[in-house]
C-alpha cells in the first residue's frame, strides 16, 4: 500500500490508510487482512524516548533480560519486552523515525492496537470480517537473519491448531501448530519492506480474518513453564551460579563479547563467576605461557590452581568453576583424587560435536 504519509503523533491512522487505499484504486473487501508496521501505531500515539540515551529507554520497556552481549562500549540485550515478546531491544527503534533523533518503542498492549484500528476500520467501511495484524520484525534463534512477526493481531484466527488430526499420510499430528498471523506478518514483509516507506499491505484470500476479535498474538506467546529456551545458554550457566544477566553482578564480573575473545578473558569471567560462591577459594589464573596456572602446557590447554581452607570448600569452588568454565565454551577436567587443599584443573576448548 503506497501513499501513505509521514505518521505524526494524534495522527487518524485509519483514515490515512483508507485515503491511501483509496488513492491507489483499492479498497477492504471482507476477509482481508491489513497487516501494519507497528511503528507507524507507535508514531500516531506519540510513543517517543530520548535517543541520546538508549539504555535508559532500552530498561524502560524490559520485563526481563534474556541474554546480553558486549560490543565495543555497548551492551546488547535480547530481554522480554512490556509487548509481550522476546526481542532484541525490547523493540526500541531508531529507524525509520522521520528524521528525528528519538527512538520509538512498541506499543504496552499491541492487541489492544490492533483492535482499535480494525474496530475503526470496520465502522468506516461497513465491513464484517476483518483481520488486523500489527507487524514488528525480530531475529530468531537458529536462524541468522531476522524476519517480520505478529506483534499484535484482532479479528485473525492467530493459530491454526492441528493437533489431534493427520497428515497427508494418514500419520497422527500431536505438535504442529501454524503460528498463522507470523506467516501473514512474514509474507506481507516481502511487499511492505524496510526501505520502501510502505507501512501496511493487504492480504487477501487467506480465509484466517474473523468476525470477533479473536486470542490476539499474545496467545502465541511463551513464557514461565512452556519456555524451554528462557535464558540464552551462557546465561542459564551464570544465573545457576549467582549472577544473572541485566543485574549489577553481571557488570563486575564481566559480559561475553559479540565477537570471539581470547582464553585469558573466558577465564577470568568463569573465575569471577564461580568465586560469587565459594569467596573462601583462591584461583591462580597466572599469565599465558608463564609458570603455574593459567600457562599454556599444550596448543590449547591451559592450567587452572584452586586452594581452599577446607576440602569442602576445595570441592564446592572447583564444582562451580567447572560449570562456569563449561559456560564460556571451556571444559575442565579435575584430579579424582588430590593431596591437601590444592587442586589443579586442566582447561581446554569444549568441543561442540
Amino acid at each position: 500500500m503506497t501513499g501513505v504519509p509521514e505518521v505524526h503523533t494524534d495522527d487518524d491512522l485509519a483514515d490515512l490508510l483508507l485515503t491511501a487505499l483509496a488513492s491507489s484504486g483499492l479498497e477492504l473487501v471482507d476477509g482481508d487482512v491489513l497487516v501494519v508496521s507497528s511503528k507507524v501505531v507507535s508514531k500516531s500515539l506519540g510513543l517517543w524516548a530520548d535517543g541520546a540515551d538508549h539504555t535508559a529507554a532500552v530498561a524502560a520497556q524490559t520485563v526481563r533480560v534474556v541474554a546480553e552481549r558486549r560490543a565495543g562500549d555497548r551492551v546488547t540485550q535480547v530481554v522480554q519486552a512490556v509487548a509481550g515478546p522476546v526481542m532484541a531491544a525490547a523493540g526500541v527503534d531508531a529507524s525509520n523515525t522521520g528524521g528525528r533523533d528519538d527512538v520509538l518503542v512498541l506499543p504496552a498492549d499491541p492487541d489492544a492496537e490492533a483492535d482499535r484500528l480494525r474496530l475503526t476500520l470496520l465502522a468506516a467501511t461497513g465491513l464484517q470480517r476483518l483481520g488486523v495484524v500489527l507487524s514488528d520484525t525480530a531475529g530468531r534463534p537458529w536462524r541468522a537473519g531476522q524476519t517480520d512477526f505478529a506483534l499484535g493481531a484482532s479479528g485473525l484466527e492467530v493459530l491454526d491448531d492441528l493437533r489431534g488430526g493427520v497428515d497427508a499420510d494418514g500419520r497422527p499430528l500431536h505438535v504442529t501448530a501454524r503460528a498463522v498471523a507470523d506467516e501473514l506478518a512474514a509474507a506481507a514483509d516481502l511487499v511492505k519492506g524496510k526501505t520502501d516507506a510502505v507501512p501496511a499491505t493487504v492480504v487477501r484470500g487467506s480465509r484466517w480474518a474473523s468476525a470477533d476479535a479473536g486470542p490476539g498474538a499474545r496467545a502465541l506467546l511463551r513464557h514461565g513453564p512452556t519456555d524451554w529456551f528462557g535464558l540464552g545458554s551462557v546465561e542459564a550457566v551464570r544465573s545457576a551460579l549467582g549472577t544473572a544477566p541485566g543485574t549489577a553482578a553481571s557488570l563486575e564480573d564481566g559480559i561475553p563479547s559479540v565477537a570471539p575473545e581470547p582464553v585469558a578473558d573466558r577465564l577470568g569471567r568463569a573465575v569471577a563467576v564461580a568465586l560469587r560462591g565459594a569467596s573462601e577459594a583462591g584461583v591462580d589464573v597466572g599469565s599465558r605461557g608463564g609458570a603455574g596456572s593459567g600457562a599454556a602446557t599444550a596448543a590449547d590447554t591451559h592450567e587452572l590452581r584452586v586452594s581452599a581452607p577446607s576440602g569442602y570448600e576445595l570441592g564446592v569452588a572447583v564444582a562451580r568453576l567447572q560449570v562456569a568454565l563449561w559456560g564460556e565454551s571451556l571444559h575442565a577436567e579435575a584430579p579424582a583424587e588430590v593431596d591437601g587443599l590444592e587442586a589443579t584443573l586442566t582447561v581446554t576448548e569444549r568441543r561442540w560435536t
